[in-house]
């Protein structure tokens, strides 16, 4: 096989340590082979860099080991012609001849003939915009979790808050749980505190509120609310931060929200994880499989086996989940609509999907043609069923000798 790089360096990245093994061709075409190992500690860090360097290094590659692989990837980009990340599953090698040595000789040797498909690693920008979309998407799911709490500590104390107000951290349930705090136990008066469209349930308020609390309760709830309000405190912070590293984009945001069931969030979420340029993926089909909201590939003997989707992207695929279950109440459009048609045969989960992986198909191709939305409709299935029996119909009686002619009724 051709040589593509005449050096270059395959990395075996731990936590503590990595491995490199440096490969350069001479120009008699003797290929000269040499390993050092090095603490994953800056300084260290770049010691390596200055050794490659040195060496004329042309291409670098590594496992993508968990997080470990971003600090000497942060420090080694810019400084060569390549640096890539690598699926670990690639770099599979037989069981019982395994080290790191030979773990960083088989990169490097994979590299040297062009064999490894580097990972899609965005710019530093977008790097730094999916870490605080990734840290928002976490608070927002520990708040969830800590509101659960606060329900069931409440069904604990039998205050059916929750029985009659949709949302409990709204402001009318704020009130409430703040008067319990500071220990007014009256359903009556607690009833009162109802704000909005809450005061029309004021009898039903004074029913639910009437419960044991405790000492230890209301230490309970204090501790959760308090929490509850720093979270949404850092949600704050992050949705500012967010919208302003986003403000040279606000047109598109704008364009993009258009799809039935994407919320600005979700958006936020699609432009960190995968960016305004699409280029590097060829097409709709490339995108689905890297964030694996489509069905996988297993057939073997001609038996098709578990098309399970892939494991992918959890983030952008969470965000497409969220988004679907939205589209799917969403009235008069094509999502509702495809949900609906293959939810009756194949269930909800898989219909779910389905839509999720329409999403991402209209996210690329608005991306890549720069049209707006186009909406097809809820009768758009219905309309190509109609059709579909219309060519059936009128094949089957050519088939049989007649000449056919369709012409719709008028109606009067």
């Amino acid at each position: 096989m051709e040589v593509l790089y005449r050096s270059c360096c395959g990395i075996d990245v731990h936590k503590q340590f990595l491995v490199a093994c440096l490969l350069a061709v001479d120009e008699k075409g003797q290929q000269h082979k040499e390993l050092r190992r090095f603490s994953t500690m800056t300084s260290e860090l770049l010691s390596c860099v200055d050794w490659l360097k040195t060496a004329r290094c042309q291409a670098i590659a590594m496992e993508s080991t968990g997080v470990y692989w971003k600090s000497p990837f942060n420090l080694m980009e810019g400084h060569f012609e390549q640096v890539m990340i690598v699926n670990a599953e690639h770099l599979k090698r037989v069981p019982g001849r395994k080290t790191d040595k030979k773990d960083a000789e088989w990169i490097a040797e994979l590299l040297q003939f062009g064999l490894l498909k580097p990972s899609f690693i965005p710019s530093p920008q977008q790097r730094e915009l999916r870490d605080l979309t990734r840290l928002r998407t976490t608070l927002i799911a520990e708040r969830t979790r800590l509101v659960n709490r606060l329900h069931k500590t409440l069904e604990d104390t039998n205050l059916k808050l929750s029985s009659v107000l949709t949302d409990i951290m709204g402001k009318s349930g704020q009130q409430i749980l703040s008067a319990l705090l500071r220990g007014e136990e009256d359903p009556a008066v607690l009833a009162d505190l109802a704000l909005g469209r809450a005061m029309s349930k004021r009898d039903a308020l004074a029913q639910a509120l009437r419960g044991r609390l405790r000492d230890h309760h209301r230490l309970l709830l204090q501790e959760l609310l308090s929490l509850i309000e720093r979270h949404d405190r850092g949600i704050s912070r992050l949705d500012r931060e967010i919208e302003e590293r986003l403000r040279p984009q606000e047109a598109l945001i704008q364009r993009l929200d258009a799809i039935p069931g994407c919320s600005r969030r979700i958006i936020e979420v699609l432009l960190a994880e995968i960016g305004s340029d699409v280029s590097p993926f060829p097409d709709a089909a490339h995108l689905a499989s890297w964030v694996g909201i489509c069905p996988g590939n297993n057939e073997s003997g001609g038996k098709r086996k578990s098309g399970r989707i892939r494991k992918g992207n959890r983030w952008i695929k969470a965000m497409l989940v969220q988004a679907a279950n939205a589209a799917a109440r969403t009235k008069h459009s094509y999502l509702s609509a495809q949900y609906h048609q293959i939810a009756a045969r194949r269930g909800n989960k898989r219909a779910v999907v389905a839509v999720a992986h329409s999403i991402l198909v209209i996210y690329y191709h608005m991306l890549t043609t720069g049209e707006p939305y186009q909406e097809r409709g809820a009768n758009y299935f219905s309309e190509l069923d109609r059709k579909h029996a219309e060519r059936r119909a009128t094949r089957q009686l050519e088939r049989l000798g007649y000449q056919v002619t369709l012409t719709p009724t008028q109606i009067a």
